[in-house]
């Protein structure tokens, strides 16, 4: 089959599977929408592959996707080592690692197919391989639909995370009218209108001429069905059970449904509505499948879902899954077997660390089981409440649970009803209601504490010691966890003792005790050791926590790299933002502020982002904007305050405090300074790590006229700023790598550290303290003050760059990512940056209301 305008395509492909095998593995991202020839460019260079090995995958289109199911392909059509460890639902990383062994071992080309429909498990693997790729004899092709890759979309993430040395784009376009006119001619068809009615896509190109534009109706779902109404009934019913099958149907399955006869397939195929792959039958392309799928009327689609779940049900477990068959009992109806099976498929998935496939099979059963015993729906609810959790969706989490308890209480099962009321302590927390959550952590200890003690009381032992922890409070954190530590060990619960050591070790740490930071280390050992998944990932956050705050970045970002790896390896969304958010404050604090505010623009666009990850990312994001004297500063600052009071916890509180007051001090409103710290008023600040805090509020109210002493133990730092050794004072910031607080500190130096304070202030864009500087400077009568920001930075109210300009200009045409990055000649991934940068900016969290925000700014689009 000739492609049309794709040879540029090819060849470049081909060039990168020959380096590929030579030992310099890379990963290609072909890119473009439904029909516009990703798999035909794809099967092309199968065909010119020569002696290179083939592994294809692909993603199904399934209610809830099969975890791994490109793998799962693979092993079956190829004899391949990895196969027996899928078969024993192996874990993910001793998986992962034989994959990749055995790529090493041969040169190959590995293609996942529609990699937008990937579960969490798959995308790990992408992930995995993708940063593993080099000296790899392996060419990773990943398929997707790029107009179904939203900002938000798991896929988006996984490509800015791959190596940019090792992976490549190929945006397929769409065809030109002169390749639409050079396929008409080749069918003998006029091409007149042609390109007009199919904007280039070649599958509408060839539906198309292949049935004739004249009187034809325009949609492809006409077109497939006018095709499909040209078939005998026996051929009629082989398309129609083929599908609702996603992806293809196997031959046995189709012999074990409907047995047709060979003339009806090949009526199929001669009719090009289907093509033969090997052992199974495919639509040439899924948008056919859909439009025959949604033509069954609903009894006819329950019927054939029925039959295929039947033959399933009976078929060796190697030719099925219980993804695929969850997806059939739903769409037939079929109560049972969806409460059968959607449970034990989404234990699979937590097995295998796919924990949104997890909750969607949970939440499948639980449609189904209105008319279940209450025990039954509570059993369900707890499951589905902690698949939530772990993947940050603590809403569904608190609703979930809080039905539970209310089931468990009904039920008179006090022990369930102290854990469901534990579960709740926790939620309540991570959705930022620190005084709702005590009060939940102290019922259920009540509760528990009447019946036998079991771990369900060590836990919420474990649970109130965290809550003080939290809270700074590090005698009473101690004390009630080591009762959890001792219950635990009595138990011979590993778990809790790895719950209860995180707690210990951290509110040591907290207090300054570093022999808190073995204990912490332990919990982290543990955890891993034992595959704690939720207790490691807390691990990781506090370690990283404590080197966040006390401005130890290096083995801060190395901690909180490894977390989020960890994290992301196994859905466990909540810690991997929790970790993100704090890396962004990391940034900040290290003057990368367009990273940090990148970052934090990308957590904020997050779906069911957690409060307390909310507050973190709002926080960094109003300091950057604070600090550049970028508009809208504080309505961003009013949210986190907002959600930062019902903490109760300087942790979260104080940091957009001092934000808030340093905003205040910059547009010379110091009464407005002191009237913001006031909000601190009762909150404890005793730690080391509060210690920080309350010297930055202190060094903004001095900054502000008001007469302020520093707090006891402060930081090194600021004791020497307030002693008057700025000199001294810029050297500790200096080291620690805070190059906004080292220019602080030089500016109230003679005048030659001034202009030193001044250039830092002027590369890092604090352009309101910068200002305000250098006004002082040459009021003092200082020579070579420096101009200031650029007129071109200057021209936008919301300090845009010029390429920023650009790209939200464009971004106004229209234009998609992909189509600015090959307008610009520009990356896609750069592009990503770009418009996460000027969506933070701008304060905006969708295109519309960047289009809205540009024109209120006086940026039009270039047409």
């Amino acid at each position: 089959m000739h492609l049309f305008e794709r040879d540029s395509l090819l060849d470049a492909l081909e060039r990168l599977l020959r380096e590929a095998a030579g030992g310099s593995g890379r990963a290609v991202l072909v890119g473009g929408e439904a029909g516009i020839g990703k798999t035909s460019l794809a099967t092309a260079l199968r065909d010119r592959r020569g002696a290179t090995a083939l592994w294809w995958g692909a993603c199904d289109a399934l209610q809830t996707p099969h975890p791994l199911a490109p793998l799962h392909d693979i092993a079956r059509a190829n004899a391949v080592r990895f196969g027996p460890l899928l078969a024993q639902d192996a874990g993910r990383a001793r998986l992962f690692e034989a994959v990749l062994a055995e790529l090493q071992a041969t040169p190959t080309l590995f293609v996942v197919e529609d990699a937008h429909w990937a579960d969490e498990a798959t995308l790990d693997l992408l992930r995995f391989l993708g940063r593993r790729l080099d000296g790899v004899p392996c060419l990773l092709l990943v398929t997707y639909r790029d107009d179904e890759v939203t900002a938000q979309h798991p896929l988006r993430r996984l490509m800015g995370e791959l190596p940019a040395s090792r992976v490549a784009r190929v945006q397929v376009p769409s065809l030109s009218p002169d390749a639409v006119a050079a396929m008409a001619r080749s069918a003998l068809r006029s091409p007149e209108g042609l390109h007009a009615l199919t904007r280039g896509n070649p599958f509408f190109v060839s539906e198309l001429l292949q049935h004739g534009t004249a009187g034809v109706p325009q949609g492809v779902q006409d077109l497939v069905l006018a095709r499909l109404a040209r078939l005998d009934p026996q051929a009629q019913q082989v398309a129609q059970l083929a599908s609702i099958v996603p992806r293809r149907i196997d031959d046995w399955l189709m012999q074990a449904v409907l047995a047709p006869p060979l003339e009806a397939i090949e009526a199929c195929l001669d009719a090009g509505l289907l093509v033969a792959q090997r052992d199974a039958l495919a639509f040439r392309h899924e948008l056919a499948r859909v439009a025959v799928e949604k033509s069954l009327s609903d009894v006819r689609a329950q019927r054939l879902h029925a039959q295929v779940l039947a033959a399933l049900e009976h078929a060796e477990p190697s030719r099925t899954s219980l993804a695929w068959r969850v997806h059939h009992a739903e769409r037939a109806h079929d109560r049972d077997a969806v409460l059968r099976l959607a449970p034990e498929a989404a234990l699979e998935a937590r097995r295998r660390g796919a924990h949104r496939e997890a909750a969607a099979h949970l939440r499948t059963a639980l449609d189904h089981a209105t008319q279940e015993p209450d025990r039954v729906r509570a059993e369900l609810l707890d499951r589905l409440s902690y698949e939530s959790y772990l993947t940050d969706r603590i809403g569904d989490a608190l609703a979930a649970r809080t039905a539970a308890r209310a089931l468990w209480q009904h039920l008179g099962d006090r022990l369930k009803e102290g854990d469901a009321i534990r579960w709740l302590s926790r939620l309540s927390w991570y959705d930022g209601r620190t005084a709702i959550a005590e009060t939940h952590a102290d019922e259920a200890i009540a509760v528990l504490e009447a019946l036998p003690p079991g771990r369900e009381l060590a836990m919420a032992y474990s649970n109130r010691a965290q809550l003080h922890m939290l809270q700074g409070e590090t005698a009473d954190a101690v004390a009630i966890g080591t009762r959890a530590l001792e219950l635990a060990t009595q138990l011979g619960d590993r778990e809790i003792q790895a719950h209860a050591l995180n707690n210990i070790g951290t509110a040591r740490l907290d207090a300054g005790d570093e022999a808190g930071r073995a204990q912490l280390e332990r919990s982290l050992a543990l955890s891993l050791e034992h595959d704690f998944e939720e207790h490691a990932a807390r691990a990781y956050v506090n370690l990283a926590f404590d080197a966040v705050m006390l401005m130890r970045f290096a083995p801060a970002h190395e901690l909180m790299e490894q977390g989020i790896a960890y994290c992301d390896a196994r859905d466990l969304d909540a810690w991997a933002r929790y970790l993100a958010a704090y890396q962004a404050s990391a940034w900040f604090a290290a003057g990368q502020w367009d990273r940090a505010a990148e970052q934090a623009g990308r957590l904020l666009q997050a779906p069911a982002l957690a409060t307390i990850n909310r507050i973190v990312a709002l926080t960094v994001l109003g300091q950057v904007r604070v600090r550049r004297g970028d508009p809208d500063a504080l309505r961003v600052l009013d949210e986190a305050l907002e959600l930062a009071l019902p903490t109760r916890s300087l942790l979260r509180v104080g940091p957009v405090v001092a934000a808030r007051a340093e905003a205040a001090r910059l547009r010379g409103d110091h009464a407005a300074c002191a009237g913001e710290v006031a909000v601190l008023a009762g909150l404890r600040a005793q730690s080391q790590y509060r210690r920080w805090i309350m010297a930055e509020v202190a060094y903004q109210l001095r900054c502000a006229g008001i007469a302020t002493p520093l707090p006891d133990e402060s930081p090194a730092p600021y004791a020497l700023q307030f002693a008057g050794q700025w000199h001294e004072a810029a050297a500790a910031w200096r080291a620690l790598g805070c190059p906004y607080e080292e220019a602080r500190a030089l500016a109230e130096g003679d005048a030659q550290a001034r202009l030193a304070a001044v250039a830092i202030f002027e590369r890092l864009g604090a352009n309101p303290i910068a200002a305000s500087l250098r006004r002082d400077l040459r009021d003092a009568g200082v020579r070579g003050v420096p101009r200031g920001q650029r007129a071109s930075t200057q021209a936008n109210p919301h300090a845009l760059t010029e390429r920023e300009v650009e790209v939200l200009r464009l971004l106004c045409d229209g234009l998609r990512n992909a189509q600015i990055a090959a307008r610009l000649s520009r990356s896609v991934r750069t592009v990503d940056h770009h418009v996460a940068a000027i969506f933070a900016k701008l304060g905006v969290s969708s295109r519309t209301e960047a289009m809205a925000a540009a024109v209120a700014a006086g940026i039009h689009p270039q047409k």
